[in-house]
């Protein structure tokens, strides 16, 4: 997973160092030396997080993160403060100047790669978020990103995992003013709490007696209805192989008990506010592609939107130098359904179908219904071998269970054709479609139920 990162430090030494351990992982490193140069190269690069120090000659790395917040252009890119102020007022301010999370030099090299993958992969959620958004030209999203979210005014709806009465009492203690606190003492029926419930985060105990919580984390970030919940990893030591599996897990913030009310506050509603800027992306598009561009039957997107968006998924690919992968998928012997049992059940097939793949692809992947019983998904920041795995349990997850209509179960498979964009080549989306199509046409020929794949 790569990404482009600013960092911004008016010590060369500090820079350089960041520079060469993060470049050690493959990621491209932009470097500013004060607030100024850092802002207007904001405004000319695709920057996808910084690392901004916080002392520095002119605008102080407070402002700066401010302005960035408060620009519709700038406000989704995630923003780490590295310095050497370890006062918690200098956290507390930065956090609600809008910062993302706060690390002091010298900075620990583990907390640093793990908080940069973790928010890369939120900065990609949100790039995706966007891109949609903009793809179906009526949305005012501008007018969506301008308005922000106040959560000054409401107090957002919290739930507490953790077995221990006295946890509870000092985060009740805590929140008292700033938030409604529910408590669930067996990790599992809070996992439950978090499904059918209607809250803005999750603070989970790393503490946990006899579960794991990263396998909560993990279940919790599996179901749909709780797969963008934000979670807050409660911990009373700090353990930092542990908190770097965590985030990369997706748990989105930690913190060591004891806490401090104003930090914990100001992370709490730091989560809040980027949950209600999602969930706002989400409502938009979703309200404003209902009718032109999704599929009445599956609930998918359609051709129309795919033939819209692909290219434009392909350019953003080329321009970044990332990877992207695309399956094309086919339902064996669609018609002798629809011959067999009937036109509804053969939409009750494509109904069923549509939400296995749903179940088997990232919230940044596009699914589409490409037309008749052919269905195509889109992978951004995804290789070629990746593809070929997602294919595959795509392919086990339709045969392995018989799909259901009135009183009869279905026995259906599919088969599965893949290709990855070739950044070396001049291929075009019809391009990649077409390869996808020879290898799933190459997958019937071949006796069906089965993937494969050709590099595009």
């Amino acid at each position: 997973m790569t990404a482009r990162i600013l960092v911004v430090d008016d010590v060369k030494a500090n820079v350089d160092l960041l520079k060469t351990r993060l470049e050690q992982e493959y990621y491209e490193v932009l470097t500013a030396s004060d607030g100024q140069n850092a802002l207007e190269m904001l405004k000319n690069e695709a920057i996808d997080i910084v690392l901004l120090d916080i002392m520095m000659p002119g605008i102080s790395g407070f402002d700066v993160c401010s302005k960035l917040k408060n620009n519709p252009a700038t406000s989704h890119i995630p923003v780490v403060m590295v310095t050497a102020l370890d006062q918690m007022k200098d956290r507390v301010r930065g956090l609600e100047c809008g910062a993302d999370d706060f690390l002091t030099k010298p900075v620990n090299e583990m907390q640093l790669l793990a908080r940069v993958k973790s928010l890369v992969r939120l900065k990609m959620l949100t790039d995706e978020l966007r891109l949609r958004a903009v793809t179906t030209r009526d949305i005012a999203i501008e007018e969506l990103l301008a308005k922000g979210v106040d959560v000054t005014e409401s107090r957002p709806e919290v739930l507490l995992i953790d077995e221990r009465t006295a946890v509870y009492e000092r985060f009740s203690a805590v929140l008292r003013d700033h938030a409604k606190l529910h408590h669930v003492a067996n990790p599992q029926d809070g996992l439950f709490a978090a499904a059918e419930g209607n809250y803005d985060c999750v603070i989970l105990s790393a503490d946990l007696k006899d579960f794991d919580p990263l396998r909560v984390c993990s279940q919790i970030r599996s179901l749909n209805r709780t797969r963008f919940l934000p979670i807050i990893l409660s911990s009373d030591t700090e353990n930092d192989a542990f908190i770097a599996r965590a985030l990369e897990l997706g748990v989105n913030d930690y913190v060591i008990r004891p806490v401090d009310q104003n930090e914990f506050v100001a992370r709490l509603r730091t989560q809040v506010r980027r949950k209600h800027y999602h969930d706002g992306l989400r409502s938009n598009v979703a309200e404003s592609i209902e009718l032109a561009v999704t599929d009445g039957l599956t609930g998918l997107h359609n051709r129309r939107y795919l033939d819209t968006h692909l290219q434009t998924l392909v350019e953003r690919a080329r321009g970044r130098g990332r990877e992207l992968s695309l399956l094309i998928t086919d339902i064996d012997k669609f018609k002798a359904i629809n011959d067999t049992h009937g036109h509804d059940a053969g939409d009750d097939v494509l109904r069923e179908f549509a939400q296995r793949l749903r179940q088997n692809v990232r919230g940044m992947d596009l699914a589409c219904r490409y037309g008749g019983e052919e269905f195509v998904i889109v992978m951004p920041d995804t290789s070629a071998q990746l593809a070929l795995e997602v294919a595959e349990r795509v392919r086990e997850s339709v045969e392995e269970m018989a799909f259901v209509s009135g009183e009869k179960q279905l026995k259906v498979t599919t088969s599965v054709g893949v290709a990855t964009l070739n950044r070396n080549s001049s291929d075009d989306m019809k391009d990649l479609l077409k390869q996808a199509d020879q290898a799933l046409y190459e997958a019937k020929n071949s006796g069906r139920n089965r993937v494969v794949a050709t590099a595009a």
